[in-house]
């Protein structure tokens, strides 16, 4: 793992987490860790809150209700970092050559989400304009299709 991660102001949302250090493409730089649950638990506990630090570790729904550092790396559609996901432990690692200063970022690829909407605020050249992933985004458009034929009858 990288040492030199500090937090600070991002121009992304609100904070973000930085390197005081270059790292290279292929070095994992942190792990996502925190208490694990299953995504229904997480669901009830969470479900009056608009912001959460989940993240899906596994085909059997549990998440990471994440706490460390990795909760403060910003989506970005235009990311230096992803994450990997070996025996059900998430780290995030770095996908170029990153340089001293700059802001880890990784694509957050959010699915199976109720809200209505996920913004992106990266400000990359090429922003999808959405956290979700491009799975999601094709499954609610399905849905969305779906819900406008049927008002049509």
């Amino acid at each position: 793992m990288v040492d030199g991660l500090v937090i600070r102001s991002s121009s992304i949302h609100a904070a973000g987490c930085y390197t005081t250090r270059a790292i290279r493409k292929g070095k994992r730089v942190c792990e996502y860790d925190g208490p694990r649950f299953s995504k229904d638990e997480a669901d009830e506990r969470y479900k009056d809150r608009d912001i959460t630090y989940l993240f899906s570790c596994g085909d059997d729904g549990t998440v990471i209700d994440g706490f460390g550092i990795a909760m403060f790396i910003n989506h970005s559609c235009d990311p230096n970092c992803e994450s990997e996901n070996v025996d059900g432990r998430v780290y995030v690692v770095a996908i170029r050559n990153i340089a001293a200063g700059e802001e880890l970022t990784y694509e957050y690829n959010l699915h199976d989400s109720d809200d209505q909407d996920q913004n992106c605020y990266c400000g990359a050249k090429k922003c999808r304009g959405t956290m979700f992933s491009e799975d999601e985004v094709k499954r609610r458009a399905r849905k969305a299709r779906a819900a406008a034929k049927a008002l049509k009858r």
